[in-house]
C-alpha cells in the first residue's frame, strides 16, 4: 500500500475573484492523480473552515468537483450528519417546483447569511471520485448544499440569490 500525502489547506477564494464568476470546466480523467489530490485537498480545507460543502472553484481551480459533507459544526449545528460525497460532473436532472427557504453562508462569502429559496428535491447525476457513473436523488438540507454548490460550478454565488433585505 502506497502512503498518501497529508492534505493541504489551500486558500478560498472570495467574492470578487474572477474563478468564481467563471463556468468551471468537466472533469476528462477523474482517476488522474492531481483531481485525486486536489479532492483531498478540497476535504481538508472545507473541515478546517467548518464547512458543510465546497466547489473546486472555491480553491481556484475552475473544475465540476463539489464535496457536500453535511456535519453540525459551528456554522451549521442543526445540520444532519452524513459521509462526506465527492461529485464531479454533477448535474441536476430533475427538481421539485416545491421550494424552501433556508439561511446559507459561504465560505467565499465572509460574515454574510441570507435566506435563499431552494429546490426541496433533486434527483442528480455525477461521476464518484472513484470513477463510478452514480445517480441518486436528495432532499432538505443536503438537496440545498448541492445546489449551493452547483451553483458555484456556473459562477453563482448565493447573494445573487438571496432574498432582498
Amino acid at each position: 500500500m502506497s502512503t498518501v500525502p497529508e492534505a493541504q489547506i489551500l486558500n478560498i477564494a472570495q467574492q470578487g475573484e474572477p474563478v468564481l464568476t467563471q463556468l468551471a470546466q468537466a472533469v476528462s480523467d477523474p482517476l488522474a492523480p492531481e483531481i485525486q489530490t486536489l479532492i483531498q485537498n478540497m476535504h481538508a480545507t472545507m473541515l478546517a473552515a467548518n464547512g458543510v460543502g465546497i466547489a473546486a472553484p472555491q480553491v481556484f481551480q475552475s473544475l465540476r468537483i463539489i464535496i457536500v459533507a453535511s456535519r453540525p459544526n459551528p456554522r451549521y449545528p442543526d445540520a444532519p450528519l452524513m459521509e462526506p460525497i465527492v461529485m464531479l460532473n454533477p448535474e441536476i436532472l430533475w427538481q421539485s417546483t416545491d421550494t424552501c427557504w433556508g439561511e446559507e453562508g459561504c465560505l467565499s462569502v465572509q460574515s454574510t447569511r441570507a435566506q435563499v429559496a431552494r429546490a426541496e428535491r433533486l434527483r442528480l447525476r455525477y461521476i464518484s471520485q472513484q470513477g463510478e457513473a452514480i445517480e441518486a436523488d436528495y432532499s432538505g438540507f443536503v438537496a440545498r448544499i448541492i445546489q449551493h454548490e452547483l451553483d458555484h460550478l456556473n459562477g453563482i454565488l448565493f447573494v445573487e440569490r438571496a432574498a432582498a433585505a
